[in-house]
């Protein structure tokens, strides 16, 4: 199993408190936040990733090039912002098999990747999503499941308990087939929301950590929760 992940984003929630870096390269501890998610799919056997990149893209491919540990590594580059979306559908066109994780480079989530993806293989869905249960669903916006299947999305409107995307998929690589779309586009809002009756994703939760560090206050709980045992 390949791994996608979304490397390319401008981080402008974030850039004020490191603007000399791309977002998924702020340091937490000794060591990159993007090699922190390498690392640790590394230590589930993952041999491959792709990373879609963009904004200040040179500092990652100087820090990582080729290969980082027994991981080789390719690039994406976008030339102009693809949204999440767009920056999915170019990197599927460069895996071998026939789906491929897809991680986004500001989050990490502890989960058992080889179980996540024999999930999604027994679930014969096009696309498999890993759910959380989060005390306050505010700032993500909530899943509804119906049985093992997503059945909607609410926005990041009211408070309270739920499950949240935590933006780690299994994807077919041909889930984009058959779909008019522009060349720029959000996965979540301009695909999954509006399709999710005809894909019926599958719903996969996860118990483990996670944390994503897009704002100032969560990215300094990474460091403190990260730093010791970054990939535990």
């Amino acid at each position: 199993m390949q791994a996608i992940i979304l490397a390319g984003g401008l981080g402008t929630r974030l850039r004020a408190a490191r603007p000399d870096v791309p977002k998924v390269m702020v340091p937490v501890g000794s060591r990159p936040f993007l090699k922190i998610l390498i690392d640790y799919l590394a230590s589930q056997g993952i041999q491959s990733v792709i990373l879609s990149v963009g904004y200040r893209h040179e500092a990652i491919l100087e820090f990582f090039g080729s290969r980082h540990g027994s991981v080789s590594i390719s690039y994406v580059i976008e030339d102009k912002p693809l949204g999440t979306g767009g920056a999915i559908r170019k990197a599927l066109t460069q895996i071998s098999a026939q789906a491929a994780l897809v991680l986004n480079g500001d989050t990490f989530l502890r989960v058992d990747y080889r179980e996540l993806v024999a999930a999604h293989r027994a679930a014969g869905a096009p696309l498999t999503i890993a759910l959380k249960h989060v005390d306050d669903v505010s700032r993500y916006g909530s899943v509804a499941l119906s049985g093992d299947r997503v059945a909607g999305f609410a926005e990041k409107l009211a408070a309270g308990p739920g499950l949240i995307n935590t933006g780690v998929y299994v994807v077919d690589a041909r889930i984009f087939d058959g779909f008019d779309l522009p060349e720029s586009f959000s996965f979540e809002r301009d695909f999954l929301y509006r399709t999710v009756v005809a894909i019926a994703p599958n719903g996969h939760i996860i118990d483990g950590y996670f944390i994503d560090i897009g704002v100032p206050e969560d990215y300094r709980r990474a460091i403190a929760d990260l730093s010791v045992q970054p990939g535990a």
